[in-house]
C-alpha cells in the first residue's frame, strides 16, 4: 500500500465559538475530497470564550485542538499550529469562513503545479470571486501593497488574505527568525522566505463569502497604524539591520512554544 502525502492544516481561532464547529466541519469535508491524507490544527488563540469548548467537541483522530490561555494574535497562533504540524506541505486558513475552504484543494494544486515554495490566496486573482469592497478598504489594500511591492520586492497583488500554503522546509529556515505576533505576519514570513532564496511564490484564486465578507469588509485606523508600523518593523530588521540573515541566529528569539524539533512527535 502507498502512503499518501500528509497536509496540515492549521485554523487559528479567536472569538469563533458560535462557529467554529460548523467551520471545522466544512475544512474537514473539503479534505476528505482531496487525494493526500491530512491533519486539522486548531489553535485557540486565547481562551476568552468558549471557542476551545465547542471545537473539541469533534472528536476525531484527525483533528487536533490547541490553544492557550492569553490572546496573542493571529500570527502567534499560525505558528504555534505549525509547530506541532506532521505534515509537508503545510497550510493555513482563517476560521470564520469569510474564504470558501474550497480553497485549499486550489492553492495544493497550485503548489503542484508550479512546483512552489509558497502559494497565496489572493483576493485580486483575476479567476477570484469577492464581493465588492468598500471605497475605504479599496484605498487601504492599494496603498499597502503597492508599499509592500517597493519596500520587499514581493510581486504580489495580495498578501493579506487568510489562506495560504508552504512547503514544510521553507518553514523549517524561516520559523526560528520570526517575531511578529499579529498584523503584519503575512508579510514578514513572506519577505523573509525571499529573502533566504525562496523564491517561488504565487498566487491562486480564492472565493469569499458575500455574507460572511460584510463582517470583515472595514478596517479600523488603529489596525492600519498598527499594520504599517509593524511592516516598517520588518522591513527595518530586513534591510537594515538584517536581524533574520543567519550571522545574527544569536539574536534570534526562541521560543520552545514555537519549535518544530521540540513540538512535534
Amino acid at each position: 500500500m502507498i502512503r499518501r502525502k500528509l497536509l496540515s492544516v492549521i485554523i487559528p481561532a479567536y472569538r469563533q465559538e458560535k462557529t467554529i464547529y460548523k467551520d471545522i466541519s466544512r475544512i474537514q469535508n473539503v479534505l476528505e475530497q482531496i487525494r493526500y491524507d491530512y491533519e486539522i490544527i486548531v489553535v485557540v488563540d486565547g481562551r476568552v470564550d468558549r471557542t476551545f469548548e465547542n471545537a473539541s467537541k469533534l472528536k476525531l483522530p484527525k483533528i487536533k485542538v490547541v490553544g492557550y490561555e492569553k490572546n496573542h494574535g493571529k500570527g502567534y497562533a499560525v505558528r504555534y499550529g505549525m509547530a506541532r504540524a506532521k505534515g509537508d506541505p503545510i497550510a493555513f486558513i482563517d476560521s470564520g469562513m469569510d474564504i470558501d475552504p474550497n480553497g485549499l484543494s486550489m492553492i495544493l494544486e497550485h503548489m503542484e503545479w508550479y512546483d512552489a515554495d509558497i502559494i497565496v490566496g489572493s483576493k485580486r486573482h483575476p479567476a477570484s470571486k469577492v464581493p465588492s469592497y468598500p471605497f475605504i478598504r479599496k484605498v487601504y489594500s492599494f496603498g499597502y501593497h503597492a508599499l509592500v511591492r517597493l519596500l520587499f520586492g514581493l510581486n504580489l497583488k495580495d498578501t493579506q488574505a487568510g489562506l495560504k500554503i508552504f512547503r514544510r522546509k521553507v518553514l523549517e529556515d524561516v520559523m526560528p527568525r520570526l517575531l511578529v505576533k499579529k498584523h503584519a505576519f503575512d508579510i514578514e514570513i513572506l519577505s523573509v522566505a525571499r529573502r533566504l532564496g525562496y523564491k517561488r511564490i504565487f498566487e491562486a484564486p480564492i472565493e469569499v463569502d458575500p455574507k460572511r465578507f460584510k463582517f470583515s469588509s472595514t478596517i479600523s485606523w488603529k489596525v492600519v497604524k498598527d499594520m504599517l508600523w509593524d511592516t516598517l518593523a520588518v522591513f527595518y530588521r530586513l534591510r537594515i539591520l538584517r536581524y533574520y540573515d543567519d550571522s545574527n541566529k544569536r539574536k534570534w528569539r526562541y521560543d520552545k512554544d514555537l519549535d518544530f524539533k521540540v513540538n512535534i512527535g
